[in-house]
């Protein structure tokens, strides 16, 4: 199981040098990233991913603010959401999956009596066993929330599609044989590691700036 701090050999070493020994990644690293810094309310979070799955970010934050807006602009209590009726969710443009998702997140952080604390002395496979429990959390969600809210360097996210075509257009690769796709991918992620999250988010901006040619 990963650790949930750096491991004795990664103190110490710069993300930059040490991604910089893949040749081809070293190519589209040319500054520090922005520090990402561990948030409060870990499980809000979960629930504010979930309604943003397979939408727009734009779409994404009217939503979560309508969210929002329903408790005072006060973030709730996992009890506050339970106790929201289906049709008030409904309202604030969120489907009935979505819906249920929400409040199944919410009935297990209080059957859990899951707190931040809880989750950060996880490790990374055990943080993504644990919140896969719950129907609607996929394992993309939970690695999404241990890079951004938990800030863990070293998370893989295997299944993002960004990343998938980053890595297709940087080390050539052919995605037809979907077996030897992902060997393929988690053999060059390996070189990454320990900071394979900060590789992730280099590859997710260079996708996003690099021009069509």
């Amino acid at each position: 199981m990963p650790r949930s701090v750096s491991t004795p050999e990664a103190i110490g070493v710069d993300y930059q040098t040490h991604l910089c020994r893949d040749k081809k990644l070293q190519k589209i690293i040319q500054e520090p990233l922005t520090e990402l810094t561990i948030r409060k309310n870990i499980c809000l979070k979960l629930i504010g991913s979930i309604m943003s799955q397979q939408l727009s970010t734009k779409v994404a934050d009217v939503i979560y603010s309508r969210f929002l807006d329903l408790y005072d602009r006060k973030e709730p209590t996992a009890q506050q959401i339970l106790d929201t009726p289906t049709t008030t969710l409904r309202g604030i443009g969120l489907s009935n999956a979505k819906v249920t998702y929400v409040h199944n997140v919410a009935a297990f952080v209080i059957a859990e009596k899951l707190t931040d604390s809880k989750l950060k002395k996880m490790g990374n496979d055990e943080v993504i066993t644990y919140l896969t429990q719950i129907k609607g959390v996929g394992r993309w969600t939970v690695e999404m929330l241990l890079m951004f809210y938990l800030c863990r360097e070293d998370v893989f996210a295997m299944d993002d599609w960004g990343l998938q075509q980053a890595m297709i257009k940087l080390y050539k690769l052919n995605p037809e044989d979907k077996k030897a796709f992902r060997d393929k991918l988690r053999k060059i992620s390996d070189k990454w590691s320990p900071y394979r999250t900060h590789a992730c988010r280099y590859l997710w901006s260079w996708k996003d700036n690099e021009p069509n040619r």
